[in-house]
């Protein structure tokens, strides 16, 4: 039978909001009756169980003829509602996977509804002149002292740039790119002559002017050298000869133990020799520890550091580690994609001095900043930063194009077609404001201390040190690993709790990562008799 034409309705032009209106009723009333079906923070029952309401319910799922749209998506958004792990519910805390707010989730339908794709400005105009906009917002937060762009008198922006931040899909891709960026500023340091790719030699100036064309106008930054492109051919960095110069070395990472597990896979994918890893038994990158390791490396080296290491919510002394990289020469970048948020807070935001000197900084807000998945970012200095990333395509980006005053988008990001998800988090910052997100930000750190208190209270449980951010570490008292796991996989079966788990150099802990700005002291306190309803 044909498809009702109902149900083949786009979402796009004049008509297109129309056929949404009761397709986001259904939408609605379905994910209402999922959450009263599951009734807690997780369905009960473990993987089998959700696995087989979700054949049982949904399939087939690609019937000769169809249900039609209603049917379609009451039935399997209130299956997914039902079987979901819901961060809305405070006892939901296992992760840094926040309970996205409503006007964001708002904003991102019209994303969907729209449907730019930011690869080219005539599939992205206004929204590639929004993220323009926003991201640069948002790195002026990290790099407040850093140059701004200015404006000429025919609104564009002055060469050489200001603060700037690609949209990525998170803290991974944010420090993978920084890796890539690193190991291109030690190309670009070794190489003068030229850009290599696969049509002969590009000057740098070209390169950051094409890099600088994006929405909002940023030109050429002067620059006295040129510099490689990033898929210039290289050679090995496994068999280097007997003490070499440093110019033949390949770029070296140093990390934290803490560090997320990004960087180790960002070096592994980049062609990189594994991280020099330096213990932290402290929970934070030791000063003197790096200063070791960085004394005994040659040639080109990132230090990376954590603002809000995924265990435990720490920051690494972060003005201690920017005095080692200048000291060494070496390049400084930092994952603050959990604490990063704290830049919004005026009563928190000194925790992250020192992170305005880094060379890159990778911050997520659908961490601490409430927007749905993905909503990722890395934040340079200037514009001129990301000229490694220039890439041409002819059908996207042609050279005269771009000279004709067309925004080059291709190389804001290593993807060619990506979502405009900078219309959720521009929303989300009209809507609130700095201090609005900062006070989501300051009650979130609030509940975070008050569950660290009701453990220190609890006669039965122990606190592991007390919360930098929103993580809490505790267990109870005088049990082994063993019993801390089975505590926590026995709150997932039955659907009451989602909590984490951390191991650390005194054992495994219960690890509650609390993002949800609305839990009060009778939902923590719950939390905590929940975990007492098990202990042996």
């Amino acid at each position: 039978m044909p498809v009702p034409a109902a149900d083949a309705a786009l979402a796009g032009g004049i008509e297109g909001p129309r056929a949404l209106r009761p397709l986001l009723s259904t939408v609605l009333d379905a994910l209402t009756a999922g959450a009263e079906d599951r009734a807690g923070p997780l369905p009960p029952g473990g993987p089998d169980a959700v696995a087989h309401a979700v054949r049982a319910t949904c399939a087939p799922l690609l019937p000769d003829d169809g249900d039609g749209a209603h049917t379609a998506l009451a039935t399997l958004v209130r299956t997914l509602a039902a079987g979901a792990a819901d961060p809305a519910d405070p006892h939901c805390a296992a992760h840094l996977h926040c309970p996205p707010l409503a006007v964001a989730a708002a904003a991102d339908l019209a994303a969907s509804a729209l449907n730019p794709s930011m690869d080219s400005w005539d599939q992205a105009p206004a929204a590639s002149a929004l993220e323009a906009l926003a991201t640069r917002e948002l790195a002026a937060l990290v790099f407040p002292r850093a140059p701004r762009r200015t404006r000429t008198p025919d609104d564009t922006y002055a060469p050489g740039g200001g603060p700037d931040a690609l949209l990525t899909t998170g803290g991974t891709e944010s420090n993978q790119l920084a890796v890539l960026l690193a190991r291109e500023a030690a190309r670009t340091a070794r190489h003068t002559t030229g850009e290599r790719y696969a049509g002969g030699v590009r000057p740098v100036a070209a390169a950051r002017a094409r890099a600088g064309r994006v929405a909002g106008g940023a030109g050429p930054a002067p620059v006295a050298t040129l510099t490689p492109f990033i898929g210039a051919p290289r050679g090995p960095v496994d068999a280097l000869p007997p003490a070499p110069a440093p110019d033949a070395l390949p770029l070296r990472i140093v990390c934290g133990a803490n560090a997320h597990h990004s960087i180790h896979r960002a070096a592994w994918l980049l062609g990189l020799p594994a991280p020099v890893t330096v213990p932290t038994p402290g929970g934070v990158l030791d000063p003197a520890a790096v200063d070791a390791a960085l004394t005994r490396l040659h040639g080109p080296v990132l230090l990376t550091a954590t603002a809000g290491t995924t265990d435990s919510g720490a920051l690494d002394p972060l003005p201690a580690l920017a005095d080692l990289a200048a000291r060494h020469g070496a390049r400084f970048h930092v994952d603050a994609a959990y604490g990063g948020a704290l830049l919004f807070s005026d009563a928190h935001r000194a925790l992250l001095a020192g992170l305005d000197r880094a060379h890159t900084v990778t911050l997520d807000l659908h961490k601490l900043g409430w927007q749905p998945v993905a909503a990722g970012l890395l934040a340079v200095p200037g514009t001129a930063d990301l000229a490694p990333l220039d890439h041409r395509a002819d059908y996207l980006n042609a050279d005269d194009d771009t000279e004709a005053g067309l925004p080059d988008l291709l190389g804001r990001s290593l993807r060619t077609t990506r979502r405009p998800d900078i219309l959720k988090a521009a929303v989300t910052l009209k809507a609130l404001g700095r201090r609005g997100i900062g006070d989501l930000v300051d009650r979130t750190l609030a509940a975070a201390t008050t569950l660290a208190d009701l453990v220190e209270d609890h006669p039965h449980l122990e606190l592991h040190s007390r919360p930098t951010l929103t993580t809490v570490l505790f267990r109870p008292i005088g049990v082994g690993d063993a019993t801390v796991a089975a505590i926590r996989r026995t709150l997932l079966a039955d659907g009451h709790a989602v909590l984490g788990r951390a191991a650390t150099p005194t054992g495994l802990w219960l690890k509650a990562t609390l993002l949800n700005p609305h839990a009060d002291a009778g939902d923590l306190a719950h939390l905590l008799k929940l975990v007492e309803g098990h202990i042996p």
